[in-house]
């Protein structure tokens, strides 16, 4: 059991780790899509000047995206001019779009960087760092290029090539509906990535260039199933399940959410056979009218589908659509009225989809609230409770920065439009809440890791995004100016304030606005005084939003220092007048010594 959990786990974690390349890029993919369909010679709109745009969008932007962002994945942002620049190898090496290339070259492009500054980067002498860092990552990214010409993007053409006649021999053998045997589950044990970004996606890419449209994109988006599922039990559910169907059902197929549905099925495991049968028979219908959508949609929801559809396959794909939900609606009807046994608890089929999913889900959190008695056991976690004049920009942050914090900020936005109040409330993932965000949403399993990102935010810990009483309460304080104290409703904590001097240090950042430069040659030239002092202490540089949270000193120059002390509040922060010559090395040198 442990072994397949390991497995599994793993195969999650690839699939996750070929979506962080692809999602952050889908707008990419919709705006050629877009293109592709109004300004092709077949199009709505044909211009054949606008035209002229489809090709190079998709042999040269979208891999170097690509590219861009695995490198990014591996060795920020580093990594990821490495990595687009190796891409470039294998765009030119080959006669087809190189997306599986730049899935491979991005990311090793990105740690072959990493591994060559671990090596070098801290004997690189006082005044060369610069030096250094420009023609190390030039000379890696040519390196890379060349031997992407001659060697991986030859292999990566034949591999591309193999799996594209692969899928189009089971296209014309009429058999890719079966693949929804094995997509359907995949999507209810979280390892649909793989499949659907992994292979789908950048053939799928490749069959539009070529004709227009694919069918490959409609097999993992498809709603039909998972609004089958939550209609039957809208309908023959009981308690808590046909309660939550029609919000959720609302959520996946309207929001394309597909995850809220996932609990309903794992309640009754037989009920995958409805979605197999669901899916099998949307993608027959798809694949009998030749439907097909001209890019990627995601999220799967029936409006990005619609949008992303090809002209002329509006009526194969809505039958498509109709007919998965059906299927899956009539077996799942006749499952759970023939069904002699209890359902398990929604709650603890939520739990169960969280245990396979490896994390808390934020979106399903919604579904529990029947059996819960709507308790929401919320803890407010900040610095300290912000005045409404100090408010300007409020933050729902998530895993992904879509699903559930988007619809939180939805959420609240309405309550502030309706309220007359001017106040900014979107959506990020935790990884890009910005510095000047006064207000940080967050479930409260992800509260500690945005606390870590924003420290100088106020942080609003929730159980559920859809329905907290914490908004109206917001929403309260702002109206009337009043900041009241929340120990009779959660905890609050103060930031811990930085001792003058930090007692135990093993890491010192020298900080500036670009994070070279200045910054370099000072680092450089405490390195060298600790080398001669014997005082074994890291010492690099940063850019100040680049700051990590673990750093023990921050030097920077005293116009700086202020803009440091908010991005890392609990580091002892030492201001300088120069990099080069300031006196507080030698006493920062004496003092370690010391201990």
């Amino acid at each position: 059991m442990a072994e397949q959990k390991g497995i599994r786990a793993k195969a999650q974690q690839f699939g996750s780790y070929l979506s962080g390349m692809i999602m952050p890029n889908i707008g990419a993919f919709i705006a050629w899509g877009i293109i592709t369909a109004l300004f092709i010679e077949d199009g709505w709109l044909p211009n054949a000047q606008l035209a002229t745009m489809v090709d190079p969008m998709l042999h040269y932007l979208l891999p170097l995206l690509i590219g861009f962002t695995g490198g990014r994945m591996v060795y920020d942002i580093r990594g990821g001019i490495v990595g687009a620049t190796a891409t470039m190898g294998v765009i030119v090496g080959a006669d087809i779009p190189m997306f599986l290339g730049a899935m491979v070259m991005g990311p090793l492009a990105g740690y072959l960087m990493k591994k060559i500054d671990d090596l070098f980067q801290a004997k690189i002498r006082q005044g060369f760092e610069m030096l250094y860092n420009n023609f190390s990552a030039g000379i890696l990214a040519a390196l890379l290029a060349i031997v992407a010409v001659y060697a991986i993007g030859p292999v990566v053409e034949g591999l591309n090539t193999m799996l594209a006649a692969g899928v189009g021999v089971i296209i014309n053998a009429g058999l890719l509906p079966l693949a929804n045997i094995i997509i359907e589950p995949a999507k209810i044990l979280f390892l649909n990535n793989a499949i659907n970004h992994g292979i789908l996606s950048p053939i799928g890419a490749d069959q539009a260039s070529e004709v227009g449209k694919s069918i490959l994109f409609l097999l993992e988006a498809n709603p039909g199933p998972g609004i089958g599922i939550l209609l039957a039990f809208m309908i023959f559910g009981k308690g808590a399940s046909k309660s939550s169907a029609p919000g959720a059902a609302i959520i996946q197929f309207f929001g394309g959410i597909h995850e809220i549905y996932f609990p309903y099925v794992l309640m009754k495991p037989i009920l995958i056979l409805a979605v197999i049968a669901g899916g099998v028979s949307g993608v027959f219908m798809f694949q009998l009218f030749g439907a097909g959508l001209v890019a990627p949609s995601s999220p799967g929801s029936i409006f990005a589908v619609l949008a992303m559809t090809a002209q002329d396959s509006y009526l194969g794909v809505i039958l498509g659509v109709l007919v998965a939900a059906a299927v899956t609606f009539v077996i799942s009807a006749i499952i759970l009225k023939s069904s002699k046994t209890e359902t398990d608890s929604l709650a603890d089929a939520t739990g169960k989809m969280e245990e396979m999913k490896g994390k808390k889900s934020s979106v399903t959190g919604a579904l529990n609230q029947d059996e819960e008695e709507n308790e929401d056991i919320i803890k407010t976690v900040t610095i300290q409770k912000k005045k409404p004049e100090q408010i300007d920009k409020i933050i729902f942050a998530c895993d992904a920065g879509m699903g559930s914090s988007a619809m939180g900020a939805s959420l609240l936005k309405n309550k502030f439009k309706k309220l007359d109040i001017d106040i900014s409330v979107t959506n990020k993932a935790i990884n890009d809440i910005p510095n000047d965000a006064d207000i940080v949403i967050t479930h409260k399993d992800l509260t500690d890791r945005a606390k870590a990102k924003v420290p100088t935010a106020e942080h609003i810990s929730v159980d559920n995004f859809l329905n907290s009483p914490k908004y109206d309460e917001l929403i309260d304080r702002l109206l009337t100016g009043e900041v009241t104290d929340d120990s009779d409703q959660g905890t609050e904590e103060t930031a811990p304030e930085p001792e003058h001097e930090k007692e135990e240090v093993n890491k010192i950042i020298f900080a500036c606005d670009a994070g070279m430069g200045s910054s370099a040659m000072g680092a450089s030239l405490l390195k060298n005084k600790f080398k001669k002092a014997d005082i074994d202490i890291f010492v690099t540089n940063k850019a100040i939003n680049d700051i990590p949270d673990d750093a023990d000193i921050v030097i920077t120059h005293k116009d700086l220092t202020n803009r440091a002390k908010n991005k890392l509040p609990t580091a002892e922060h030492i201001s300088v007048d120069n990099f080069l010559s300031s006196p507080k090395y030698d006493e920062l040198v004496e003092r370690l010594k010391d201990n």
